[in-house]
């Protein structure tokens, strides 16, 4: 009896988790057997490898073959277990003389001529290896440059299967690619996103972009139609600082599952998603077919920006099945095929019309929406889910004299130098704590330990006495802290909790 053990990786969800092929060759009726909760792909990588062996001048044992994927109570999925295959026969057989795999993972998809392929969701799997303590890495060239941008372990390229055995058997050098360009540095030219000197007028509402994206708060637009809902909620990725090299890793590990992944050189900015509001609780959360798990926006839109244009419109088991991401950072999904959670940390901004007709504005003498369907419009956003949002501003119409200024206004550089200002403030503040923004702090120690001045303290004590909602001072205080670090103060004052105040809004914009 001849035994080998080879790493490979599989997806659990948008993560690489580490799978140990174990191959043994025993005397017997030739045969086959996969076992380990394979799926149909895993289960037919035996005559991919089969044929690739054949191809490269290996051979193949006329033996009773076994190959274990363990853990075994994991389901295996996707062919990306292939090469690690192929590779642990090889080493049963003793085709392998002298070859080292104990340190080593294989991902890849075998064609029958011997070619390696790549494989979906190869960079979560490449993470996987790595915080496993392997080494090196073989992978195909065409996923194996954003996997040089790990640090930490070795990448070897390999495209063809003969390459693998001639560098696993000494007979050629490892064929190491050179690193790519830092995932937080600028790796090739980008399109230039939405500016904020293009809006003219809505003083106010750049303000609350301004401080949304130093404290990573929620944000809320409500304003009749064309009024500038949408063209403010497209800048709002523009003012967030660049991702560091781990989140920038970690959002292109969670793109590199999708069947239409970022391109390489803008995983370093903060992505956007804007679902239609015709889009589904499944589309929106996520979901499960068979073993595989599907990303939905929620989940792209991961250390970035989730924009619900039209939000009244989209059906209420989506909206409502967001409350939990949005204080959580994770969305938990139960299927039969899968069960586990998906991370979700993004910035939520939703923008909704007045009314069903949209022209509820001023005194509403232009609307012709009766208030019961006014009612019924607004209830599409719930109490519950509205309280999560920290910031909530009504637009207006700007002045004729903002409409006439040609002068630029500032532009979203500038702004993004004061946030990235800010966020270093509250970060430094945050040094060893689990959170760097202010809107991700809990509200126990919210209260116990980041008081603002007694100026502020007044006023805040007053809110809790008058407030019926207690999420609501906790919410007020979040954004008085933003402000705060935006104006370099070491603690909130009167006029940030009376600014965060103002930011807050009413409970609902849409009350008759």
């Amino acid at each position: 009896m001849s035994l080998s053990q080879v790493h490979g990786v599989v997806l659990s969800g948008v993560s690489g988790a580490m799978v140990r092929v174990e191959v043994d060759i025993s005397d017997g009726l030739p045969s086959v057997g996969v076992v380990g909760l394979p799926d149909a792909s895993v289960t037919e990588s035996r005559w991919r490898a089969r044929c690739a062996i054949d191809s490269v001048g290996g051979r193949w044992p006329n033996r009773r073959i076994t190959v274990s994927l363990s853990p075994a109570e994991v389901r295996k999925q996707g062919a990306g277990l292939d090469l690690p295959i192929a590779v642990g026969v090889l080493a049963a057989d003793g085709q392998l003389p002298g070859a080292d795999l104990r340190d080593i993972t294989f991902i890849g998809e075998l064609g029958l001529d011997g070619q390696v392929r790549p494989t979906r969701g190869a960079l979560a799997g490449a993470l996987a290896a790595r915080s496993a303590g392997i080494a090196r890495i073989v992978v195909p060239t065409t996923t194996a440059r954003e996997m040089s941008r790990i640090t930490g372990i070795r990448v070897i390229v390999a495209d063809h299967l003969a390459h693998v055995v001639a560098v696993l058997t000494g007979e050629c050098p490892e064929s190491e690619l050179q690193p790519a360009a830092p995932v937080g540095g600028e790796s090739g030219p980008r399109g230039e996103p939405p500016d904020l000197r293009d809006v003219r007028g809505h003083a106010h509402a750049r303000l609350a972009l301004e401080v949304a994206a130093a404290g990573g708060h929620h944000l809320a637009l409500v304003g009749a139609p064309g009024v500038g809902k949408t063209v403010l909620a497209e800048r709002l990725p523009g003012l967030l600082p660049d991702l560091d090299d781990d989140a920038a890793l970690e959002v292109a590990a969670i793109h590199g599952v999708t069947s239409a992944p970022r391109p390489a050189d803008e995983y370093q900015r903060p992505p956007m998603r804007s679902p239609h509001h015709s889009a589904s609780a499944s589309a929106l959360l996520g979901s499960v077919h068979g073993a595989r798990v599907i990303p939905g926006a929620a989940t792209l839109a991961h250390r970035g920006v989730l924009f619900l244009d039209e939000a009244p419109e989209f059906a209420r088991p989506a909206l409502e099945g967001l409350r939990q991401p949005l204080e959580s950072g994770w969305i938990w999904l139960g299927r039969s095929g899968w069960s586990g959670r998906l991370p979700a940390s993004f910035q939520l901004v939703v923008a909704a019309n007045p009314c069903p007709c949209g022209r509820r504005v001023g005194s509403g003498s232009e609307c012709s929406c009766s208030p019961t369907s006014v009612r019924r419009y607004a209830s599409r956003l719930s109490g519950p889910f509205m309280d999560r949002v920290d910031i909530r501003l009504p637009l207006s119409r700007p002045s004729d004299a903002d409409l006439l200024n040609v002068e630029a206004a500032e532009s979203s550089d500038r702004v993004r130098d004061r946030v990235v200002l800010a966020r270093e403030r509250s970060a430094t503040r945050f040094a060893g704590l689990p959170w760097r923004i202010n809107a991700a702090i809990p509200a126990g120690e919210l209260r116990r330990t980041w008081w603002p001045d007694p100026s502020g303290a007044e006023i805040l004590r007053t809110l809790d006495r008058r407030a019926t909602n207690l999420r609501g001072p906790d919410r007020v205080l979040r954004v008085a802290w933003s402000l705060a670090d935006l104006a370099g103060r070491s603690r909130p004052a009167a006029d940030d909790i009376a600014a965060a105040l103002g930011l807050r809004g009413e409970s609902t914009a849409w009350a008759p």
